[in-house]
């Protein structure tokens, strides 16, 4: 199916309590001295094997942990209320729990978001932060319906909130469909898009808890305290950005332009195009994993 070489990475898991659950918890753990700590978030239908390409980039030149963000995957029991804020706030006691005192937070497209207003609203944890192909919001057209610009963003992995599978090879080629994967196909994105099952065949379905989507995903578009977190950072971040769309479309949720526009402070943020990569495989590829494990080793950027 897939190149041997290109085995994802064994990781530990753990579980967290949080208000409401316990979380559970991904860590690819470093196996040279003196290695950063990394806190990682998957974006808004996603899970913590997300990361899974970017850990292996690594091999163990750092401790990398990756939650289930409530609501999805293993924390999917992990009950509301749901939201960015919230979200920030299980960082923070992920962070508590694991006795980390100040580490580096990378996000990818929600997790973006959260991992800046993490820094804002726990300004004496977060070291620095790499932001993937998010935390830097738009206004929404006048007029315009969120529920149906968030179905139009998200399009696929939304639709299939709503669906089940007779088994986990069904899963499987539903997603080797996607126009942002086909292409670049490989084990660890094969094992983080099997994370999302749930349920027993021949009923599978994603583990997305779709109260827990909807919330954060009106959030994105329009809540302010996390629109307003990428211009308020205490830290220094650097905005990774893919070229290409959710569904490998030419236009991306950023470009240069719209960038400028956003007026992002050059003294606070760097911000770094990365070629050739699409919404998807910024993180689970293994060009934009590449770079985004050089950042997190702290070469170059910020």
């Amino acid at each position: 199916m897939t190149d041997p070489r290109h085995e994802p990475l064994a990781y530990e898991e753990l579980t967290v309590s949080v208000p409401g659950g316990e979380l559970a918890v991904l860590r690819w753990p470093a196996t040279v001295a003196d290695a950063p700590t990394v806190i990682a978030l998957h974006g808004i239908t996603a899970n913590a094997l997300a990361w899974g390409e970017p850990a292996r980039q690594l091999a163990g030149r750092a401790t990398l942990i990756a939650p289930d963000l409530r609501g999805r995957g293993a924390s999917r029991a992990v009950s509301g209320p749901y939201g960015l804020a919230r979200h920030a706030d299980d960082v923070a006691a992920l962070a508590a729990a694991l006795g980390l005192g100040r580490f580096s937070l990378a996000g990818h497209s929600m997790g973006a978001w959260v991992a800046a207003l993490t820094a804002v609203r726990h300004p004496a944890l977060v070291e620095r932060l790499i932001l993937v192909d998010g935390a830097v919001t738009f206004p929404l057209p006048l007029g315009a319906d969120e529920g149906e610009v968030l179905a139009a963003v998200l399009g696929p992995a939304l639709a299939r909130l709503s669906m089940t599978f007779a088994d986990r090879a069904e899963y499987r080629a539903f997603w080797r469909k996607h126009p942002a994967l086909a292409e670049e196909w490989s084990d660890t994105t094969d094992a983080y898009t099997q994370r999302d099952l749930v349920g027993a065949e021949p009923e599978l379905r994603s583990s997305c808890v779709l109260a827990a989507v909807q919330e954060d995903g009106g959030q994105v578009l329009l809540d302010p305290e996390a629109a307003s977190a990428v211009h308020r950072l205490p830290c220094r971040a650097e905005l990774l950005w893919a070229e290409r769309g959710l569904l490998d479309e030419p236009q991306g949720l950023y470009d240069a332009q719209r960038l400028e526009l956003a007026a992002l402070d050059p003294e606070r943020i760097t911000v770094t195009a990365v070629p050739g990569t699409n919404h998807y495989t910024v993180l689970v590829g293994p060009r934009g994993a590449a770079l985004i494990a050089e950042r997190l080793l702290g070469r170059s950027g910020v």
